[in-house]
């Protein structure tokens, strides 16, 4: 456990470090055998600093921080809105639903509780919204990340392909009921 853990709503300041945290922690998410230039256009695309600046004024989003002694060893971004994907509306029953879009921690709090406690304050917003449950998409082949999301009592309730590059992944999609 790290000592003393702070989840907050990320803040303009904090667009530096979390871009920089997740450049660092998406590859590690990617199925093996994933092309590195493939990796490397969807973080300079979608986890870019001006990327997280548009995110944190997009009012259907949330992204939350972990912050060990100001340092950011985590971070969420919570999706809003009802899921574009047509298999994903097929498979999320309790609807409305909060997407947890991205679940990072950096690779040495990996054990000590920041994924653990972003997940709690993520179901909080859910709560707070009155949302009926949490979902996600995990790449079929990540199986520290599925174990992880069933310790925090989603399931696997369906199926969902995410394009990287012009490879289309397989992913489960996982839901928890509140």
């Amino acid at each position: 456990m790290i000592d003393v853990l702070t989840v907050r709503p990320a803040v303009d300041t904090d667009v530096p470090a979390l871009a920089a945290l997740a450049a660092r922690t998406f590859p590690l998410a990617c199925p093996p055998g994933t092309a590195t230039a493939d990796i490397e256009t969807f973080v300079a695309a979608s986890l870019s600093e001006n990327a997280f600046r548009g995110y944190l004024r997009d009012e259907d989003r949330r992204v939350l921080v972990a912050d060990h002694d100001g340092v950011l060893v985590g971070y969420t971004m919570l999706g809003l809105r009802p899921p574009d994907d047509r298999d994903v509306r097929a498979a999320v029953r309790d609807i409305p639903a909060v997407e947890v879009n991205k679940m990072y921690a950096d690779p040495a709090a990996h054990g000590r509780g920041a994924a653990g406690a972003l997940m709690e304050a993520a179901v909080d917003v859910a709560r707070d919204l009155g949302r009926a449950s949490l979902w996600l998409g995990v790449n079929h082949a990540n199986a520290r990340a599925q174990a992880f999301y069933r310790k925090c009592g989603f399931s696997p309730v369906g199926h969902r392909r995410f394009a990287l590059g012009d490879v289309l992944h397989e992913d489960f999609v996982f839901e928890r009921v509140l």
